[in-house]
């Protein structure tokens, strides 16, 4: 096998309280074609500036590569991706996965997923987005001994999610400089105790659980202030029954419900809360992981 296509699911960090732990699947996706050539390096589909050896899906290629103790050779590289990029959906860990999938399919599959997530988290330094973006669905995630760990957890299947995009990006590291180097002893067992909740709010689709379990002290706090019209949106969102977070470290915010007519009430009322515009996207959990296409 010369070629292969991947497809990788979109994906949403922290869900409030698990920051840099919990991350879903979502049904929006990057698909990356490879093809070993005899040439060097040539990337298509996306803005000419990500073109480079530094391309995010060209790294992860040549990790898994070089980790089989292989030779690199020329690739031909399409990139055709519905995640919008810098808005907290995933887009730059989709690429890594991609990258890694695609090097371990045409090399004859012999790195597990496992083996998979270990190159990429080593690369990416958190597992938040990449593990549901290989395993898909609901998953919580640590580091031991500089090895991810990763879990499933099961999801109640009417739960809906509606990602208020907003017209501009937001640097991931960015989103971290403002965030503080300690936290009170009161802050933890907040965020330890309304993630322990999260889980199960998801598990028992009980949306009142979840709304007042979704909220966090870590980083939201520090980072809603990048966002514009955050604080109103927020408090219409709730007002109306839905749980309500950041999707990663923003600006994209995320709605969970079970309410069928949830869009159509922020349709009437978002354009007079931010000046942002926030394309809403309604999506579903994806319980497929990466996969060949």
């Amino acid at each position: 096998m010369s070629k292969v296509t991947i497809r990788v699911p979109a994906t949403t960090a922290n869900l409030g309280p698990g920051f840099d732990a919990f991350g879903c699947a979502l049904s929006l996706y990057t698909y990356v074609t490879f093809e070993e050539t005899e040439a060097g390096l040539e990337i298509t589909g996306c803005d000419e500036s990500f073109t480079g050896p530094d391309n995010l899906a060209y790294t992860a290629y040549c990790a898994v590569i070089s980790s089989l103790q292989e030779e690199i050779r020329g690739v031909k590289i399409h990139i055709d991706s519905q995640i919008p990029v810098g808005r907290g959906l995933g887009s730059s860990a989709a690429l890594l996965v991609a990258g890694a999938l695609g090097a371990n399919i045409l090399r004859g599959n012999k790195l597990s997923t496992q083996g998979l997530l270990n190159i990429t988290n080593a690369m990416e330094g958190h597992p938040d987005n990449l593990a549901p973006a290989f395993y898909g669905g609901l998953t919580a995630s640590m580091v031991d001994k500089g090895l991810p760990v990763t879990v499933n957890f099961p999801l109640h299947p009417q739960w809906q999610f509606l990602a208020l995009v907003p017209d501009y990006p937001l640097s991931t590291a960015l989103a971290r400089e403002v965030l503080p180097g300690q936290i009170p002893r009161a802050d933890a067992v907040h965020n330890i105790a309304h993630g322990a909740l999260v889980l199960k709010a998801l598990e028992l689709g009980n949306e009142q659980l979840l709304r007042t379990a979704m909220q966090d002290r870590l980083h939201e706090p520090y980072r809603k202030n990048m966002i514009e019209g955050y604080e109103k949106i927020a408090a219409l969102v709730r007002n109306l029954g839905a749980a309500f977070c950041l999707s990663g470290a923003g600006p994209t915010m995320l709605c969970i419900t079970r309410d069928d007519t949830l869009r159509e009430k922020l349709e009437a009322k978002l354009p007079t809360l931010s000046q942002s515009h926030p394309q809403i996207l309604p999506l579903h959990v994806e319980f497929q992981g990466a996969c060949q296409v």
